[in-house]
């Protein structure tokens, strides 16, 4: 089976260097999914799921956003955050969803607005990340670094 060299950065940390065989990434213009041979291309990410593959295990991870690289057969992720599923704190992304619903009820102003609506998209996306591993399934998902 053919592979792709996948690198998913952040500031902090190298949070997946892996050879794997798909990637499934959440970009502004919809989901993308990127097989060995894939044209090369850049694409802006939006929060959301990336599910990385090889061979017939899969891993989820949530990506607040970032951007995407595809040359040749290597893909590279630079996300501004990103977290395996069983990583996310279901607690701090409640909370962190409550907070944005509340900032969008209190009407407030157009900057703060878009900032809420931001955080509200974030929060979403990682609960619904995080939803995946209460699956029994889910629990035993590979965290892929060669």
């Amino acid at each position: 089976m053919s592979l792709m060299h996948l690198e998913v950065v952040t500031v902090e940390r190298t949070v997946v260097s892996a050879d794997v065989s798909a990637v499934t990434a959440t970009t502004v213009e919809g989901q993308i999914s990127i097989l060995p041979g894939h044209v090369s291309l850049v694409a802006l990410l939006q929060p959301g799921e990336l599910k990385v593959r090889r061979d017939r295990e899969e891993s989820l991870l949530f990506v607040s956003g970032g951007f995407l690289q595809i040359a040749a057969d290597d893909v590279v992720v630079l996300a501004d955050a990103c977290e395996y599923a069983g990583e996310i704190d279901i607690q701090r992304a409640e909370a962190a969803r409550q907070r944005a619903e509340d900032l969008l009820k209190a009407g407030a102003y157009e900057i703060d607005a878009a900032a809420a609506e931001a955080a509200l998209r974030r929060s979403l996306a990682r609960l619904r990340v995080a939803d995946h591993r209460r699956r029994p399934a889910a629990d035993n998902l590979p965290r892929f670094s060669d």
